[in-house]
């Protein structure tokens, strides 16, 4: 209607007024004419006033009794349509606010009229309420009359019109008080508050309240007296009420208006003196009532069951003390009192119902709850209303779990009674079928025998009723089993939740006003200072009030509480529930912990403890005095004496979880049931929230956690949190499902518990620590003298709570350690000791990690503080301690290494406390930590600990537990070398500094410092220390500890040996060095041969190590590897020490001993060790000596062989250079340069020691046997190896003694034969000619020597022709190999064919010396090549006895035992004759090589004509190679001896022809044997020889009569071969027959004929005078002989016949003259 004064509304309502008037005359036309005319003067009077008024709505309403008269009049008709209209128009009028108050008082009267006709009673109604709400036009009587209209209606024959009435009466009484607010309101301003009531008015008059107030005021006094069944004074016509109609208005206006009432003095008292006592007369029947009398006594007029009056009674009193409480003290008094009594036992259930309802709405109310509790619990001679009301919901609850008297018959009809009556009700909804047979699945509870659903029936912390709000019954309602049950737990609950969020909501402010107050209090100026003062004691008095109250609260409701609250949670079967009870009983406990009241507080946590441990269990800390006060008390609650009930022995509750009890003897197992873990999370939830108001009660809750932890078998892992875990004995722990994924919960749960502790103050944290402490002992207690499973819950929970404490960690640190240390790690249970020593590591852990303020680093109290219970642990004898104690050493190291600083020592000293007997595992564990500190934490410690970590690796070197920990450390020793070495500076530096603090001190005392190696400076006595600890390991009784630290010592003695001071060298060489060497010496020399079986376990051992004898011959070749190494790689250190030679002579000695002991692997690294010495150079100034002996011309990888053999294989980086070794110590004292001759003796001193190596090893044995020792060949190979470089020192005074003593050892050292075992590995195959190293370092040696003639003084070149004879007979081994003394071998000669035996039993098979021999004649040929023409050469007929050493392979030629011999024998000749051919001819007058001629002719001879025979499987290829070898050989012959025949002895020359005809006639029979088959297959050769005979035949340019005298004699032998040839063919060819002869004969005669016809062309073109004419008889007699060869077959023949006869023409020539000529 907010637009119901718009132009266009108004038009509109006019427009409808008028159309409404003439409906109305319409209607009114025939029937009621009068009504008609109103109608029309209507609408003129309606038209006058829009068209003469500006303001039409208010000219309407002034002019509305006039407006409305005609309807009036309609509706005075009775008929129903007209009266319909008229209605709806007056209620249009009605509704734009244009009827006055004259009209409105007619209108009613009309209305009361058709009321009394019973017309249109619901229009009416409608008129009525538009009237009332639309404005306020009504008063006084026209009000009541309208008022009681709907009355009256209210109570008609028609139920929709009944309630209708009913609404309408409501709503108008709304409107009534509504009106009179908004007058309030509107008057507020205005007005002041009338005074005050006196105490003794009575009924005021109501004169003095506004229009509004007064009918307000009147219609409330009527309804007051309508319920009391009296006459009304206002509401005059009431004809019937009824009470319940009348309760529920008063219930509803006190309700709505509550300020009316306590605004309005005149109102209050009307509550006071009307309702107040109407309400107690009202309830006496109710008082009276006792269950079992049916008879009703109610004084209502109206005869009526009484259950809706008491309800609305009820609601009532509800209202009244929530909304007027403060007015209406001393009656609310009595108000409780009555609720409290309708809880009785014997009062009706629907009663026990409503008032448990009533009271849900008091709870749920702290603010009253509390006014209650100052009004009445706290003034000495009221009742205790607010304990009673606690109290009486505890005697309500237990009652419903006791079964009724039974003497009373009629309990068992009364509907909704005990359930444990006769007969159940039936149940009043369907969720609750479920009953039956005890199954249920309903939640419940359930206490011996008796069984109680729980209903959901309210939103917590609203107080929703559900019987408060049955209004329409009339019949008492059956309640459903378990309604009152979950309403009064509902109470319980809200009372609790009420008001503990209540009481600590104001101690938080109250608090955080101390905190602003204080604050503010700091920062007053003087001025202010008096009021703040004040303030602050005003605030002070209103806390101690506040206290008091509070205190009294929970003074009041605790017992009562718990009392009900264990009840119902013994009963309980719900989870829910079960969840609601604890948090109460949780609350509880805080609140009380908070205010400081520990009876309670206690009482509430044992309460609970209880809760969480099975039925019955036997712990001695809940019945213990204190907590015996308590359960066993029992508490009168008006007059019943109420015990607090221990849970009931039968569970009704799902088992989760079956355990042991933790006790000295466990009797059986124990069970968990759900509600069981529930009440165990709640008690983990007080004491995670609350624990800093527990105080004593820690005790409780602890050992009560520590028994379920043992029952559910949680275990202490890493940290002290609990994880599930496996008990390890007895039945072991059986855990459902559900409980099992609830375990990680609950052991989480358990962890954060005592991460809080950390908010805890430090009294707080000390009763934590105290309970912990006295748990832990009485644990031990148990886990004595048996080794069960202990119960660790203390231990793990001291540490969890050290490790969340760490930042005030001083506070308990000893407390804590004292207790692990002195108690739990000593304690003969193992396990009980390892979680002491596990809570103790872990702290020490966490205390040097946490970041403490100030820094451990700035706070070494703290840090040894810390540190010290590990260094304390050593004393512990259990080695399970002992390793915990090294495993937290190695996690400290790993995380605070870097800061330890002066928590060194301490740390060392508990690796080092280790001993050898303490078993594997702790060595190695201590070990890892020894590792860690070595590779990582050297830098970060004081340089004076650097020596206990030398000690502590070496002690564990010698540990003999396990090898591979003494090996390891070994490797520490070197890192730590090698640290020294990096940082030697800055250690130096810091060494001094403390040193000469130390000296200072000691002077003060008067004592002498005392160190090891004393003289030496600090640095270097640490370094000292460490040779010395790695001499000791280098003699320990196992080999690869030898070999480690012998590798190890050398190594860095090589590596960092620059760092000593010179002087230091001194005590190195003669007190480590040497001192070590004949150690090991004596220890090798003495070893046991025995042969090990293996190596410990099941290792085996290899062949070479399998004695002790074998195993100490490594670690002497090792140690004598190195001592030689240093003394090459720092000679120029050691020798300005003094006594260098002697030292070198010890070196020698121990070298010579070593290579000459019976042990191969020595003594071939003896040699090694000699090599490595004599590759010194001599640190001389560059200028002094310009001529350092060439490189020697050797690879150097030959003379080192396998120098870095037994596996040195660190590598020697930092060896400096020369230049900058010296540079080193030209600061200090400059090197002293040993004259040249002292450094030949040190040569000289190595040459002796090399011959007397040479010449004892190499001498071959007088007998032999299996045992025999014979050098092997690489020993030999390394011997003759050091020659060379040997030789470049000594060379200047080498003479031919010493070549001769050289010759000795070469010869013998190549006789040496091999074992057959080592063949295979030595010996090349046949068919490789490769020499073994030994021959090559043989040559090696010579050639070093030939060289060192070729560019020595003259006088040295006397030796060359030895150097031939030793090589010459070398050569010679190729056909016949040496002998060594009386050594049978076997010549691997007589294995070419047959290789296997190479592999027979061990014999001695000497070598295969063909490819030897065969390297020495190449060297031969060069070395002659170049030395030729040397007088010595020349002189020692070197030329002859190389030919005389060639004629042996060549005259065997293929019986040699290898066919490259006699080849290479050829070439070498050749290249020796080319060269030595020319000399001879030039020394020919001088007789010098007059012996040699002949030797040549036989050497050629026994070649070309060789004895021995071809094998069978010679190839043609290959017998033509060799044939054209054999043609070279004949060449030589033509080229370089017969042109120079006259510088030839004449016998020489005829051996030569003789040879050449010999060679170059096919056959001289014609018997065919094998020889001449072979002979005659050398067709090549033949022609070669022939042609020879032919060239020097005619050479026509004949210079000497020798020249001529050689073609002579070649002449003859031509025509006398040729005739031979001839006659041969026509012998054969006669015989042969028809078949062909072969092709060689063939070939041979066709040669033999061209070469007659060139002859003959040869001889015409010579000077007659050269041709004897005794050759001219001979060919002239050749002629019949071609004349018979006319006959031959062969075509080819024929041709070269034709050719050989033409020539002849020129002998036909007349005979006579010519003869005559001749003649004279």
């Amino acid at each position: 209607m907010s637009s119901t004064n718009s132009p266009e509304a108004v038009k509109k309502l006019l427009e409808n007024m008028q159309g409404d008037l003439r409906a109305l005359s319409l209607e009114c036309k025939k029937k009621f004419p009068p009504v008609k005319e109103a109608a029309e003067s209507g609408i003129i009077k309606v038209k006058t006033i829009a068209a003469r008024n500006t303001e039409i709505l208010a000219a309407l309403k002034e002019n509305s009794s006039e407006v409305v008269q005609p309807f009036l009049m309609g509706c005075g008709t009775k008929e129903p349509k007209i009266t319909q209209l008229c209605l709806a128009a007056i209620q249009r009028l009605m509704s734009h606010e244009v009827v006055s108050e004259t009209a409105a008082g007619n209108i009613i009267n009309m209305l009361w009229q058709l009321m009394e006709n019973s017309l249109e009673e619901l229009k009416l109604l409608q008129t009525v309420l538009v009237l009332l709400t639309t404005n306020t036009v009504v008063h006084d009587e026209a009000l009541s009359k309208a008022i009681v209209l709907c009355f009256r209606l209210h109570f008609t024959k028609d139920n929709i019109t009944n309630n209708t009435a009913a609404a309408t009466v409501r709503q108008v009484v709304t409107v009534v008080f509504e009106r009179m607010v908004a007058e309030d309101e509107r008057h507020r301003d205005i007005i002041e508050q009338p005074a005050l009531v006196q105490a003794n008015s009575n009924r005021r008059s109501v004169s003095t309240l506004k229009p509004c107030a007064k009918d307000a005021y009147m219609l409330f006094q009527d309804l007051c007296q309508l319920v009391n069944a009296d006459a009304p004074y206002w509401l005059v016509g009431m004809t019937e009420m009824t009470r319940t109609f009348g309760l529920e208005l008063l219930e509803s206006v006190l309700n709505d208006f509550p300020q009316v009432f306590l605004q309005h003095q005149e109102f209050s008292f009307l509550l006071k003196e009307r309702v107040c006592p109407l309400v107690i007369k009202l309830f006496s029947p109710n008082i009276k009532f006792r269950q079992g009398s049916n008879t009703s006594s109610s004084p209502a007029p109206v005869e009526k069951p009484y259950f809706p009056i008491c309800m609305r009674l009820l609601r009532v009193v509800s209202v009244l003390i929530k909304q007027f409480y403060s007015l209406l003290v001393t009656e609310c008094e009595i108000f409780l009192s009555l609720l409290v009594k309708f809880l009785d036992a014997d009062k009706p259930q629907w009663l026990r119902a409503v008032a448990v309802e009533s009271i849900h709405r008091l709870c749920v109310q702290p603010q009253l709850l509390r006014s209650f509790c100052q009004s009445y619990d706290m003034k000495q001679h009221s009742t205790k209303v607010f304990r009673d009301i606690v109290n009486a919901l505890g005697s309500f609850i237990q009652s419903l779990f006791l079964v009724p008297p039974t003497g009373n018959p009629a309990t068992a009809n009364q509907a909704g009674n005990n359930n444990a009556g006769g007969t159940v009700s039936a149940p009043a909804n369907p969720g609750m079928l479920g009953i039956g047979g005890g199954v249920t699945l309903l939640p419940a509870f359930e206490y011996r025998g008796t069984w109680i659903p729980i209903l959901t029936i309210t939103v917590q912390g609203s107080a929703k009723a559900t019987y408060l709000e049955m209004l329409d019954k009339v019949e008492p309602p059956t309640i459903p089993e378990g309604y009152a049950m979950s309403v009064a737990f509902h109470c319980l609950l809200d009372l609790v939740r009420g008001i503990t969020s209540m009481i600590e909501g104001e101690l938080g402010e109250t608090e955080m006003e101390c905190q602003t107050s204080s604050e503010a209090a700091s920062s007053t100026t003087q001025s202010s200072e008096q009021q703040e003062l004040q303030s602050t004691a005003d605030e002070m008095d209103k806390e101690i009030v506040n206290r008091a109250v509070w205190e009294e609260m929970v003074n009041a409701c605790w017992c009562g509480l718990l009392a009900a609250l264990s009840l119902l949670l013994d009963a309980s079967t719900d989870e829910a529930a079960t969840e609601n009870i604890l948090k109460a009983e949780l609350t509880m406990a805080a609140l009380c912990g908070r205010l400081g009241l520990v009876t309670s507080r206690d009482a509430f946590i044992t309460a609970i403890c209880k809760g969480s441990l099975p039925p019955h269990y036997a712990l001695t800390v809940l019945n213990t005095t204190t907590a015996a006060t308590l359960s066993n008390k029992s508490y009168s609650i008006q007059g019943q004496s109420v015990m607090m009930i221990s849970p009931s022995s039968e569970s009704h509750q799902q088992v989760v979880a079956v355990g042991q009890p933790l006790a000295v003897q466990p009797q059986g197992t124990v069970m968990l049931t759900s509600k069981n873990i529930q009440c165990m999370r709640t008690l983990l939830n007080l004491a995670h929230c609350h624990g800093a108001v527990l105080g004593t009660s820690w005790q409780l809750v602890l050992a009560t956690l520590q028994h379920l932890v043992w029952i559910l078998g949680l275990k202490p892992s890493s940290g002290g949190a609990l994880k599930p875990g496996r008990a390890v004995e007895g039945p072991s722990t059986v855990l459902t499902t559900a409980v099992m994924t609830d375990l990680p919960v609950i052991s989480n749960i358990l962890s954060r518990l005592f991460e809080s502790s950390q908010y805890l103050d430090d009294v707080s944290l000390h009763h934590l620590i105290n309970a912990l402490c006295s748990l832990s002992v009485e644990a031990m207690d148990m886990a004595y003298g048996n080794n069960k499973e202990p119960s660790l819950f203390a231990v793990a929970k001291l540490l969890e709570t050290g490790l969340v404490n760490m930042h005030r960690i001083e506070i308990l640190w000893r407390p804590l350690t004292g207790h692990l240390l002195e108690k739990v790690c000593q304690h003969p249970n193992s396990r009980m000791r390892e979680w002491g020593a596990e809570a103790l590591t872990a702290l020490i852990k966490a205390g040097l990690t946490f970041n403490h303020d100030p820094p451990l680093s700035q706070n070494q109290r703290l840090q040894l503080l810390l540190l010290n219970p590990l260094k304390e642990m050593s004393s512990i004898n259990h080695p399970d301690i002992r390793l915990k104690q090294l495993e937290c050493v190695l996690q400290i190291l790993q995380s605070q290494g870097d800061s330890l600083g002066p928590g060194w020592p301490l740390v060392l000293g508990v690796m080092g406390a280790i001993r050898n007997d303490q078993g594997e595992s702790l060595i190695r564990t201590a070990f890892q930590c020894l590792q860690l500190v070595v590779t990582d934490f050297l830098p970060t410690m004081p340089c004076t600990c650097l020596q206990i970590v030398v000690d502590v690796a070496g002690s564990f070197g010698l540990h003999n537990q396990e090898l591979n920990i003494s090996l390891t450390s070994i490797g520490l020793l070197w890192n730590i070398s090698d640290y020294f070495f990096q940082r030697g500076e800055i250690i130096e530096k810091e060494l001094n500094k403390e040193e000469a603090a130390q000296q200072k001190q000691a002077e003060e005392k008067g004592v002498v410092l005392n160190r090891p190696f004393h003289p030496a400076p600090p640095f270097d006595c640490l370094w000292l220390c460490l040779y010395a600890k790695l001499g000791e390991l280098c003699v320990d009784p196992r080999p690869a500890v030898r070999k480690s630290a012998g590798q190890t010592l050398f190594s860095t003695i090589g590596a960092h040996g620059t760092l000593l001071q010179h002087s230091t060298w001194h005590t190195v060489i003669w007190k480590v060095l040497f001192h070590l060497l004949d150690r090991v010496r004596e220890s090798s020399t003495t070893a046991d041969k025995e042969k090990i079986e293996s190596g410990g376990g099941n290792i085996l051992i290899h062949h070479s190590r399998d004695t002790a004898e074998k195993q100490w011959a490594e670690t002497w070749v090792l140690t004598l590897a190195g001592v030689a190494r240093i003394f090459n790689t720092r000679r120029y250190l050691l020798q300005p020490l003094g006594d260098f030679s002697r030292a070198w002579d010890v070196l020698l000695d121990h070298i010579q001993s070593a290579a000459l002991s019976k042990n191969n692997e020595v003594s071939l690294a003896a040699l090694k060790s000699f090599q490595e010495i004599l590759q010194i150079v001599s640190p001389v100034r560059d200028s002094d000596k310009p001529e350092t002996p060439p490189a020697v011309n050797v690879p150097v990888s030959v003379l080192l062989g396998s120098i870095s053999g037994p596996g040195l294989s660190r590598p020697f980086v930092r060896t400096d250079s020369i230049g900058e070794r010296l540079g080193r110590y030209s600061s200090s004292e400059p090197p002293v340069v040993t004259d040249e001759l002292e450094d030949l003796n040190l040569w000289w001193a190595a040459w002796n020691t090399w011959y007397r190596i040479g010449s004892e090893s190499t001498k071959p044995p007088i007998t032999f046997d299996k045992l025999t020792f014979i050098p092997s060949q690489p020993f030999l190979t390394a011997l003759i190896q050091i020659y060379p470089a040997l030789y470049q020192h000594i060379k200047t005074g080498f003479n031919m003694d010493d070549l001769q003593k050289l010759g000795v050892i070469l010869h013998s050292a190549i006789s040496v034969p091999i074992s057959s075992d080592a063949s295979p590995f030595i010996l090349p195959s046949y068919t490789e000619a490769v020499l073994t190293s030994l021959q090559e370092a043989v040559l090696t040696a010579l050639d070093v020597l030939q060289k060192a003639i070729c560019v020595g003084p003259e006088n040295m070149q006397i030796m060359y022709p030895a150097i031939f004879d030793q090589l010459l007979a070398f050569v010679e081994f190729s056909c016949k190999p040496p002998q060594y003394g009386q050594l049978e071998t076997k010549h691997i000669a007589n294995a070419k064919y047959n290789q296997i035996q190479l592999f027979a039993p061990a014999e001695w098979v000497a070598l295969n010396y063909v490819p030897f021999a065969e390297r020495s004649l190449e060297v031969v040929v060069d070395l002659y090549q170049k030395t030729a023409c040397h007088k010595a050469v020349v002189n020692e007929k070197v030329l002859q006895n190389i030919i005389k050493t060639l004629r042996v392979p060549l005259s065997l030629k293929y019986s040699c035992p290898s066919e490259s011999t006699w080849k290479l024998a050829v070439s070498s000749l050749l290249k020796v004759l080319s060269i030595g051919l020319p000399v001879a001819r030039q020394h020919a007058s001088s007789g010098k090589f007059d012996s040699m001629w002949p030797e040549l002719a036989n050497t050629f001879e026994d070649f070309l004509f060789t004895k021995s025979i071809p094998p069978d499987n010679l190839s043609i290829q290959e017998f033509q190679r060799n044939e054209s070898i054999d043609v070279e050989v004949v060449q030589l012959i033509s080229t370089e001896i017969l042109p120079y025949a006259n510088f030839i002895p004449k016998e020489f020359v005829g051996q030569i022809m003789t040879m050449l005809n010999k060679g170059s006639i096919h056959s001289q029979s014609s018997s065919f044997t094998e020889a001449e088959i072979d002979i005659r297959l050398r067709e090549e050769f033949s022609k070669m020889c022939f042609e020879t005979l032919l060239q020097f035949s005619f050479s026509n340019k004949v210079t000497t009569p020798q020249e001529g005298y050689i073609s002579r004699m070649a002449l003859s032998v031509l025509l006398k071969r040729s005739q031979d040839v001839l006659h041969r063919y026509i012998e054969d060819e006669r015989l042969s027959g028809k078949c062909p002869l072969p092709r060689q004969q063939v070939t041979e005669i066709i040669f033999v004929l061209k070469a007659v016809s060139t002859l003959i062309d040869s001889l015409k073109k010579t000077q007659p005078e050269n041709v004897d004419g005794n050759t001219w008889a001979q060919v002239i007699a050749l002629y019949p002989t071609l004349v018979e060869c006319i006959t031959c077959s062969s075509s080819e023949v024929c041709s070269a016949l034709k050719e050989a006869l033409v020539p002849f023409k020129d002998f036909m020539q007349p005979p006579a003259s010519k003869v005559q000529n001749g003649e004279s």
